[in-house]
Parts: C-alpha cells; sequence; structure tokens
C-alpha cells in the first residue's frame, strides 16, 4: 500500500481516564516508577517514553468516568517485573500469572482506579 497523508506509523500517546489525578499519578509515578514529563494540576499528568510515546491520565467527572484498558508496558522481564510491582502492592489477575504466547509473555496488572494494563515482553528471534 502507497504512503499517504493518512497512513498511521504507530501511536503517539494513549490516555485513561482517572477520578482521582493526584492517587491515579502517584500510582504511576511512585508504584511503577514512570518520570512525569508534564502536568497540568488537576488536568492531566503525562508520562514520556524513550520512542516518543507518551502515557496520560486525564481527569473526568465522576459520571464521565469509565474504566480503561488496553496499554502494555514493556518490560524486560515480565515475571521478575511482577515479583516486584506485587511487593508495592499492585494487584494481578491470577495471583500475577504470567500468560506466554508465540510471540510473548503477559501479566495483567490494574491501577488505583480500576483501569487495567499489561506488563509485556516481546520474545526474541
Amino acid at each position: 500500500m502507497a504512503t499517504t497523508a493518512a497512513t498511521i506509523s504507530g501511536i503517539d500517546a494513549t490516555y485513561y481516564t482517572v477520578k482521582d489525578l493526584e492517587r491515579a499519578t502517584a500510582f504511576y509515578r511512585d508504584v511503577l516508577g514512570l518520570s512525569v514529563t508534564h502536568e497540568v494540576p488537576g488536568m492531566v499528568t503525562e508520562f514520556s517514553f524513550g520512542g516518543g510515546e507518551t502515557f496520560g491520565l486525564y481527569k473526568t467527572g465522576e459520571e464521565e468516568w469509565h474504566a480503561s484498558g488496553g496499554v502494555m508496558f514493556a518490560v524486560p522481564d515480565v515475571p521478575g517485573a511482577v515479583a516486584e510491582l506485587k511487593g508495592r502492592g499492585v494487584a494481578f489477575a491470577g495471583d500475577g500469572y504470567v500468560d506466554e504466547t508465540p510471540v510473548c509473555f503477559m501479566a495483567f496488572g490494574q491501577d488505583s482506579e480500576g483501569n487495567g494494563f499489561i506488563l509485556h515482553q516481546r520474545k526474541t528471534a
């Protein structure tokens, strides 16, 4: 397929909506160890990565909030990351069960707001 102005080449940012921005920011900053790269107090917190991607938290009203899910955070060792984060109080499905597929390892966690996330490790060829 030819490259056009509408050709999608990647993901620049993904956001979760949160009820309590301060609590959610503390979870991702203090528990998962992400560095805050942009903040609009009471509205948005962003965490950027080396490839230019951004993960963000967006404060919504109670009536607008709904749990999100689907972001996969790349880690070098899923079982090791699960053990470390469980020690920090992070909840994981299946008590931290690590799912192995033909191409990756995954563990399914939950943040302070009830949003799901996945720790993900690609297999090397």
